[in-house]
């Protein structure tokens, strides 16, 4: 081998050792990149936003309430996440219609589908609103799960109890019939001398009130009860299906003794009640302690829950007066307890119910407890939107109150304010508001405890429309600038024709939009009662005012609108930006 032949051998083998040692630089380069990367492995620590949601709105068909005569509405508890409704005995609970489900955040709505019985119109994507056009049906025979789906799971409950009114009475019935839905029995008692070959059935609806029993007892003189009897009973919402039920009849020594009873319900109206024969409808008289004539109660007003009952309810007498009452039963008169009648009213009217929503300055006051139903409500749903609560509560002296206080909230003046209703929308820097509470009595006065400061009125403009439409800056009070704020407190009971806004059926709706401008009008014919007051005064003190209601015609009302506010015309967006109005226990008086 020649030099020139071994030095190209030499530089090769020399080449192709720098070569394996560049790969194995390179792998080793590699595998320390890849060791690095797996220590230093990318961690999803980020934290998904936190987006509550929540039912708003939920209604099916055949809704009612407890009792199963009257129109119900769902009771929804956003603490516990569950929903409570009455249906009557016209639906399927196992194949129910829902005809309104409303949610908030735009959420996904999820129900099982074992338990949809069309997932065909069910919308799985998460639409805020299922309208009545796109209903679906669902098996709320065991309750009904819903879930709502933002970022996070939301388990929400609707328990739907049916009230089928099963009313059995014969002639000569003692005490309530046992009926026992399960199996499908009846037991009745009646009176020794009852003759069980001739027994007159006076009521026999065991499918409800709008079911079926073939035969139908009640179309024949007398039945023969000494063997148990059987009826096909159909329910409302399946005709085509019958049940066999067994009507048993025993005679008894025992004997229903008429009583008489006075207590005060829950919403303060006086209740005379007690236990009757069967089949007798008692005459109720009452007077109060001055006069000597008995005033008779109609007997329509005469309610009878069950066979052997009776109940009358007085909610329009006066109050602090006593009261004298007796009961007629087939000539036999029994008199019952002395009572006072207290009349309605107002729920957290000592405002010292609330509870608040949020953190910080954007925290949200809400003048009902967190598990309670709203009755009261303010503007802070629009206040929070760009500012702070301006109505809120005071724990001072051994006392809480309602705080309200006048401010120029970033763009746009704010009076202090509460009002029965509840506050639905924020349009724009406006609100959308439902005054009222349903109310049927007819009080003579309304007594509340205020402090007052009034300040100068500096504010006195909104944004309001000219004529060709556009918005101009201007106030209906522009006159009122540099002039003593004032308070206003008033109380208006009427029978307004409610307007439905989405899926709230608003006893008075309120708009404070210029171009839909819709206040309170006092000059409405449904107004039957009002009373307002109004201070520019400083009150130092706790003070007592009286307002005199002035009824204009002599209805029952159906709605109760009270209304306070630190600046009279706060709609208006006029008033001080120090106004402060302090008050507590409202009260009627009858």
């Amino acid at each position: 081998m020649n030099y020139s032949s071994h030095t190209m051998i030499k530089t090769l083998y020399c080449a192709t050792s720098q070569r394996k040692s560049f790969v194995l630089l390179y792998l080793s380069l590699f595998s320390l990149l890849l060791l690095t990367l797996s220590s230093c492995a990318i961690v999803d620590d980020i934290p998904y936003p936190i987006i509550d949601t929540e039912i708003t709105a939920f209604e099916v068909e055949g809704m009612c309430d407890a009792t199963g005569e009257d129109a119900g509405t769902a009771t929804i508890d956003k603490t516990t996440r569950t929903i409570d409704i009455f249906v009557n005995d016209m639906v399927d609970v196992t194949n129910l219609k829902v005809t309104n489900l409303e949610v908030t955040n735009d959420a996904l709505v999820i129900i099982d589908s074992i338990i949809r019985r069309n997932s065909d119109t069910f919308p799985t994507n998460g639409l805020p609103v299922i309208q009545r056009s796109n209903p679906f049906h669902v098996n709320c025979s065991a309750g009904l799960p819903i879930l709502l789906r933002t970022w996070q799971d939301y388990e929400w409950t609707v328990k739907v109890s049916q009230i089928i009114n099963r009313d059995v009475e014969l002639e000569g019935q003692v005490g309530d019939a046992v009926v026992d839905a399960n199996t499908h029995t009846v037991v009745v008692y009646v009176s020794k001398n009852t003759d069980l070959t001739k027994v007159k059935v006076r009521k026999l609806s065991l499918g409800g009130t709008h079911g079926t029993v073939t035969p139908d007892p009640t179309q024949k003189d007398v039945v023969d009860f000494t063997m148990a009897q059987t009826y096909e009973v159909r329910n409302a919402w399946n005709l085509s299906v019958s049940t066999k039920w067994k009507v048993y009849v025993y005679q008894t020594d025992e004997k229903v003794e008429p009583t008489v009873s006075s207590t005060t319900s829950e919403n303060g109206a006086s209740v005379i009640s007690g236990m009757r024969p069967n089949g007798v409808v008692p005459v109720v008289e009452y007077r109060a302690e001055s006069d000597a004539d008995w005033i008779v109660v109609p007997s329509e007003d005469v309610k009878l829950p069950t066979s052997t009952s009776y109940m009358v309810e007085f909610k329009n007498l006066h109050s602090f007066i006593k009261y004298h009452c007796q009961v007629t039963f087939n000539g036999k008169t029994l008199e019952g307890e002395p009572f006072y009648f207290e009349g309605e009213q107002l729920k957290n009217g000592n405002f010292d119910e609330w509870h608040i929503e949020g953190e910080g300055r954007s925290a949200l006051y809400l003048p009902w407890g967190a598990s309670d139903a709203p009755y009261w409500d303010t503007g802070n749903h629009g206040a929070t939107t760009v500012g702070a609560s301006n109505s809120t509560y005071v724990d001072e002296d051994g006392r809480r109150y309602a705080n309200l206080q006048s401010k120029y909230i970033v763009i746009k003046f704010a009076a202090g304010n509460i009002f029965t209703g509840s506050y639905l929308k924020t349009d724009g820097t406006n609100g959308i508001l439902s005054f009222g509470r349903p109310f049927t009595s007819r009080p003579a006065q309304m007594q509340f405890e205020i402090q007052y400061k009034t300040s100068t009125i500096t504010r006195t403009g909104g944004d309001w429309q000219d004529a060709w439409g556009s918005y101009i800056t201007r106030s209906l009070y522009e006159g009122l600038k540099g002039q003593p704020d004032s308070c206003s407190v008033y109380i208006a009971l009427g029978d307004w024709e409610p307007e439905r806004y989405g899926s709230t059926l608003c006893p008075y709706l309120i708009r404070t939009r210029t171009s839909e401008l819709h206040l309170m009008d006092f000059k409405n014919s449904h107004l039957i009662g009002y009373a307002q007051m109004t201070c520019g005064d400083n009150i130092t003190t706790w003070t007592k005012k009286t307002l005199d209601i002035r009824y204009f015609n002599d209805r029952t009302p159906t709605t109760i609108i009270v209304v306070a506010s630190s600046s009279k015309y706060g709609d208006y967006f006029t008033g001080g930006e120090e106004s402060l109005l302090k008050i507590d226990n409202i009260q009627l008086i009858y």
